[in-house]
């Protein structure tokens, strides 16, 4: 499974439009829009998921720079999550 990174999306872009532009190049698992918090507004930046890295990989190299929904998209692999593990609070005596 690869995960790819989806940026400059148009803010109107659904995640069918993502989809049907990665379904090209394979079977897409996973697209998720992120979206704000508070407004629930596009970001404008996704993911992909797609079972097979050598579709992935064909995927990164068709779509990106490609328009999708009016704007040119940037694709590339999607780095890990940084771990969110400790940080904040007041741990420790004071």
């Amino acid at each position: 499974m690869k995960r790819l990174y989806v940026g400059n999306l148009a803010f109107g872009a659904t995640e069918d439009d993502v989809r049907t532009a990665f379904e090209m190049h394979g079977a897409v698992a996973s697209v998720q829009i992120i979206t704000d918090r508070e407004t629930g507004q596009s970001r404008g930046f996704g993911f992909i998921e797609m079972d097979d890295d050598g579709a992935a990989e064909q995927a990164i190299a068709a779509v990106n720079g490609s328009d999708i929904a009016g704007r040119n998209v940037i694709v590339n692999e999607a780095r890990p999550r940084p771990s969110r593990d400790g940080g904040g609070g007041r741990g420790g005596r004071w």
